[in-house]
């Protein structure tokens, strides 16, 4: 018995947490509908503290996971220029499929009409934050108390004082090697507390789909079946096909490798519905199985999670072209093109703003004046579709960062192609510090 638990993979865990929780948020709505005891104690008692300590944990890793990551990164750089050139392929990429998958989006809404005869019925006044200038958030970039960013978690404001304060350590000599030794150090205990995390993962991830599951109303879904069914497919074939074929073209490695090497870190997203707070597990999933470099995850990653928008680009697609069909209202090519064009730039222009999808959706209603109302129409079946965009994201961000590394010959093929890497670091042993 003891032999097979231990054979039972993260992901089995992790899997079989997710099932458990599905089943019984259903048949606690099914049974105990009624009963308060069940609600205020269990539901919103038990799942709720667990799930919402499961969340803050890893949210809590995040700032000092880039911040370390990326400066033993950018320190170990011998040449600066370098960094530009990683800047320039990762923005490359990211912005190219983010343009790939709104237009995919935007293809399947008009094929499928998944607006055609809706109920509008459910239409509310819906009133979105307006978005920061893109100008804005160049300026807000840089940080003037970097302390204070880490305390807001402001991602791209880490990002940069990292970069600085690597490059400034590689600039230091003996002093900057010093320093170095440390954050090397630091990095790999934050990687061992990304560890004991995932492991308790499989429970946490039970208390989130009890929770949700439980006050999931199924009838939304079925109200808006077609919406859900057409945006779920345009989200399930850019994340298999689109990444498929771009990671075999420019990498010429096992596509199959990658997708089943990816099952943790999209199990997480799919679970928390945050790229954010799936960053220690998609960096832990890219350098220990995926074998790319610390030097080009630790940039990769933490910007994918703030700028890569691949998911809600779609739904952006998808929503434009449902709504646009729900209020009887024909859109040009011109407009089509517009709408590409605002949600490619868009995933820049509102990085690191909370709510950033409704956000951004809002931002390419107005652009093509269809009626921002519309939001509310789609609003009742988000969440689920969020955890499927997330999971998008994520595989999205693990994508580019090793066509990156591949490209810079910093990707570890072996370990790549090793099917148990990275199992050794997900163990933790205990070892009492010893006195000398």
């Amino acid at each position: 018995m003891q032999a097979q638990q231990k054979k039972m993979s993260l992901t089995g865990r992790v899997i079989l947490g997710m099932v458990l929780g599905i089943l019984t948020g259903f048949i606690i709505r099914s049974l105990f509908a009624e009963s308060s005891f069940v609600h205020e104690y269990i539901v919103n008692g038990l799942f709720e503290v667990g799930g919402k300590i499961f969340i803050a944990s890893l949210k809590m890793l995040v700032v000092p996971l880039v911040f370390v990551s990326l400066v033993c990164g950018t320190s170990t750089l011998k040449d600066i220029s370098t960094l530009g050139r990683l800047g320039g392929k990762t923005l490359a990429f990211y912005l190219t499929t983010t343009a790939i998958a709104i237009t995919l989006a935007l293809s399947m809404g008009n094929l499928f009409k998944p607006g055609a005869g809706a109920d509008l019925s459910a239409a509310t006044t819906f009133a979105a934050k307006e978005a920061p200038s893109l100008g804005q958030v160049i300026i807000d970039m840089f940080p003037t108390n970097p302390i204070s960013s880490m305390a807001n978690g402001n991602t791209l404001q880490i990002i940069v004082f990292a970069i600085l304060f690597g490059i400034a350590i590689s600039a230091a000599g003996k002093p900057g090697e010093r320093i170095a030794a440390v954050f090397a150090d630091l990095n790999d205990v934050i990687m061992k507390l990304v560890a004991l995390l995932m492991n308790i993962a499989p429970y946490g991830v039970f208390f989130l789909m009890a929770k949700l599951f439980t006050g999931l109303g199924l009838d939304a879904i079925f109200n808006l079946l077609g919406y859900f069914l057409v945006l779920s497919a345009a989200l399930l074939l850019h994340g298999l096909v689109v990444y498929g074929a771009m990671f075999k073209l420019f990498t010429g490695l096992s596509v199959k490798t990658f997708f089943r090497k990816m099952e943790d870190a999209v199990m997480f997203a799919f679970s928390t519905a945050s790229s954010n707070a799936t960053i220690p597990v998609t960096m832990e999933t890219a350098t220990k199985r995926l074998g790319s470099n610390n030097r080009i995850a630790s940039f990769t990653i933490p910007l994918g999670a703030t700028i890569n928008m691949d998911g809600t680009a779609i739904m952006q697609g998808v929503a434009t072209a449902f709504i646009a069909q729900a209020f009887n209202i024909d859109l040009t090519m011109g407009d089509y093109l517009t709408v590409i064009l605002t949600a490619t730039l868009a995933s820049i222009g509102t990085a690191g703003v909370p709510g950033v999808g409704l956000i951004m959706l809002a931002m390419v209603l107005n652009q093509v004046g269809l009626p921002v109302e519309g939001i509310a129409l789609i609003m009742g079946v988000d969440r689920l579709l969020d955890m499927i965009r997330t999971a998008v994201n994520i595989t999205g961000d693990s994508c580019v960062t090793c066509i990156v590394a591949k490209s810079e010959g910093e990707l570890d093929v072996n370990r790549f192609n090793d099917p148990h890497a990275g199992e050794k670091d997900e163990e933790v042993h205990l070892h009492p510090a010893t006195n000398h």
